[in-house]
């Protein structure tokens, strides 16, 4: 850091926990971060002394383009105004978007605008989570950790099939065109291979063109990103779109740099028992933790789809948070889900039930989202008027998003690692109850099926 740039780096996170696997590898980088859940003052930096580097936990990947336009003008002037060397557009690794909701392309017009900058880079690629991009097509592994199968992205067995924004083009220059009118090249991974000078003059010859996407299939050529980054940081302010990979890059060039040369220590968070789980997520990967956790001593509690109705919300809320406390009380740890999988009968029933309301399709998963995560919220905050608890997990971007919100978290900092994109982190709260609370907040394609257990044991997985 220096006085013509007190912050290293600023970012807006498209989805919650998209906003916390950044935090993290920024974190493990040895760079003091905070991540708020409102859009920070200057004088809310004085909380966080030696603070490095700040995030704003937003919802836009959840979004129409006319919603994002009032989310994310406000949102990039805030992050603007501090100054930073490089401001991230977080998005998911698996480049999650559709013209109609979470479009990636309307982010890229208002960033240009806000930081008066012709040519956006994007960097999809985060090989630590099994996310690679070789000659502008993605793959991903299924899951983010262990031995799973990669696919390439159109053919990704979760992916393919997601209920929002299912992935029909590998190509993500094809991809993000369907999302905007700018013109679109790539540095392909041949370019990146010969490293950093090469890299920038490739991007000389291609200054006409409005974005550019960077492959990246090992730590490496995130360095060379990372270096690229950078140097064009020391211009002025750079805006970027990527995944956690830009964070992992911008990390591995800062220290090269001596930018930075601290590495965080931290203490094993031990176990947390009995452990709150909170799903609202679809995706056959947490469908396999929960069913693994439920076979394995935790109690599972549906909510149903009625609660759609604002007539039966108040009460299936006192309902659940009634058997929620029951199951703490007796030392059980409980699993609260909105579906187990993508075939959950639940997921028609809640589409049927808005349907009815007069929404279109396009509208129908934000709104569930918007409901559920409030529902959830106001579930949450029920159980802990009664009971302590120690460490929540939250499954499932959007709705972990709105549920947090709804728990008035201001901000959040990390404890520790457990897998790779979900920290442990510690909940900032003007309400005592919140205060403290540790909280991991995972993606649905993130975890090994014992992920429920791991948590709650405060083991790391590897």
């Amino acid at each position: 850091m220096n006085k013509e740039h007190p912050l290293l780096l600023a970012y807006y996170g498209d989805d919650f926990t998209g906003s916390t696997d950044a935090l993290e590898f920024l974190t493990l980088a040895g760079i003091k971060t905070v991540l708020f859940l409102r859009s920070p003052l200057h004088k809310d930096l004085e909380l966080f002394p030696g603070v490095q580097a700040i995030g704003l936990a937003g919802k836009s990947r959840s979004m129409s383009p006319i919603e994002m336009e009032g989310e994310l003008y406000p949102a990039f002037e805030t992050l603007r105004d501090f100054n930073p060397e490089q401001v991230h557009y977080k998005v998911c690794s698996t480049f999650d978007s559709a013209p109609h909701v979470g479009n990636i392309g309307k982010a890229i017009e208002i960033g240009g605008e806000i930081f008066n900058q012709k040519t956006t880079f994007v960097s999809p690629a985060a090989p630590h989570l099994g996310r690679y991009c070789a000659f502008g097509n993605l793959f991903a592994r299924m899951g983010t950790i262990g031995n799973g199968e990669i696919h390439r992205i159109d053919r990704h067995p979760s992916m393919s099939k997601h209920p929002v924004t299912p992935a029909h083009e590998a190509d993500l220059r094809l991809h993000l065109a369907q999302q905007t009118s700018k013109s679109i090249d790539l540095i392909n991974i041949t370019t990146i291979e010969a490293g950093s000078e090469a890299v920038l003059d490739e991007i000389q010859t291609k200054k006409k063109k409005e974005i550019l996407f960077f492959d990246g299939m090992n730590q490496a050529h995130l360095k060379t990103i990372g270096e690229v980054f950078q140097q064009k940081g020391k211009e002025k302010t750079l805006f970027t779109v990527g995944s956690s990979g830009i964070e992992m890059a911008l990390g591995l060039a800062w220290k090269e740099k001596n930018t930075i040369n601290s590495k965080f220590e931290f203490e094993p968070p031990g176990e947390a028992a009995p452990l709150l789980v909170i799903s609202g997520s679809c995706s056959p990967v947490t469908a396999n933790q929960i069913e693994y956790a439920l076979e394995n001593g935790f109690e599972g509690i549906a909510l149903e789809s009625k609660v759609m109705h604002h007539d039966h919300q108040e009460q299936s809320i006192a309902d659940v948070a009634r058997e929620i406390i029951g199951n703490i009380k007796k030392g059980k740890s409980s699993i609260l889900h909105t579906s187990i999988g993508t075939n959950d009968k639940r997921i028609a029933e809640t589409e049927d039930y808005l349907k009815q309301s007069g929404l279109t399709h396009k509208e129908i998963q934000k709104q569930s989202s918007k409901i559920y995560g409030r529902v959830l919220g106001q579930i949450i905050k029920g159980v802990l008027k009664s009971v302590k608890i120690k460490r929540i997990l939250f499954a499932g971007g959007d709705t972990s998003s709105y549920a947090a919100s709804e728990l008035g978290i201001f901000a959040l900092e990390m404890i520790a690692p457990l897998a790779p994109g979900a920290p442990l982190c510690k909940a900032i709260s003007e309400d005592a109850s919140v205060n403290g609370l540790e909280l991991n907040f995972k993606g649905g394609q993130v975890g090994t099926p014992d992920y429920f257990i791991k948590v709650q044991k405060g083991e790391k997985l590897v």
